[in-house]
């Protein structure tokens, strides 16, 4: 098991590239930014559907464009993996989220990990014009519709809510067939998610996934990967995890200067040197 962690890189905070070669130097295996376009002012979708509780903290609504950032990632490093966590892609246009993914991967060398996720605030999926209703069946299009992209010179897809003759698109990424796609979300039907199109399963921590990874590979019939985001720094919780084959753990690092990212990091440091019996 490798370890890794997520961030929200806001403007405000320690910036994308500093926070990358950051992790990258203090022997992280991957960092992974948030997503979101904006927080409508007006909100009945509560907090707690995203995983937290109270009041939606401000960083939501101040993170850089997520390709901007991992841009600025990829560029101050050389081996990291730089990802998703997670694209919110039933907010986004298909072809120029492809477009956008083959160019990262590119870029880094192959270093890019797509997490994807249909989001949790309903009003954030309207302003971009999505039914919450049908956000599942719209991210299941896209996502396939972007793997023809990747695979074909011209490439064609025909869906209810995505459809599209015959186009060219380069780059393609350097990863093939395409970058691996880590499906988030811990909801009732996540898993026929993974195994209709995906190549892991990228859930926030809590005590109700474990029966849930037996179950993810009872089902497979493929190599599925589990990679886990909100991991407390608990040793315990670590080898838990990694008795259950998970492949990579990661950690929230808070949105601040650097003084507090490091004093998160050698939390977390701590923990995995504990667990690996350092």
């Amino acid at each position: 098991m490798d370890f890794g962690v997520g961030y929200f890189p806001t403007h405000d905070a320690m910036a994308p590239g500093p926070l990358a070669r950051l992790v990258e130097e203090r022997g992280q295996s991957a960092v992974f930014f948030a997503e979101h376009t904006h927080i409508p002012a007006s909100r009945d979708t509560p907090y707690n559907a995203g995983g937290g509780e109270g009041e939606l903290p401000r960083r939501y609504w101040h993170t850089f464009d997520l390709f901007v950032a991992l841009t600025a990632a990829a560029a101050a490093t050389s081996t990291l993996r730089v990802g998703s966590g997670i694209c919110l892609v039933v907010e986004r246009d298909p072809i120029i989220t492809a477009k956008e993914v083959a160019s990262i991967d590119h870029l880094s060398g192959g270093r890019f990990e797509f997490g994807v996720g249909a989001g949790w605030n309903r009003e954030e999926m309207r302003n971009h014009g999505t039914d919450p209703r049908v956000r599942m069946a719209v991210m299941r299009e896209r996502v396939e519709a972007m793997k023809v992209i990747w695979r074909d010179h011209e490439a064609s897809y025909q869906g209810r809510h995505v459809s599209f003759d015959r186009i060219l698109c380069y780059p393609k990424p350097v990863q093939r067939p395409h970058p691996p796609i880590l499906v988030g979300g811990t909801g009732p039907g996540v898993l026929d998610r993974v195994l209709s199109f995906g190549d892991a399963w990228f859930p926030n921590y809590d005590e109700s996934i474990f029966p849930r990874i037996a179950e993810l590979r009872s089902r497979a019939d493929r190599p599925i990967d589990v990679q886990v985001l909100s991991v407390p720094s608990d040793p315990k919780v670590l080898e838990r995890l990694h008795e259950a084959g998970v492949q990579r753990a990661g950690q929230w690092l808070p949105s601040a200067p650097k003084s507090r990212v490091e004093r998160a990091l050698d939390e977390w440091e701590a923990a995995i040197a504990t667990f690996e019996g350092e």
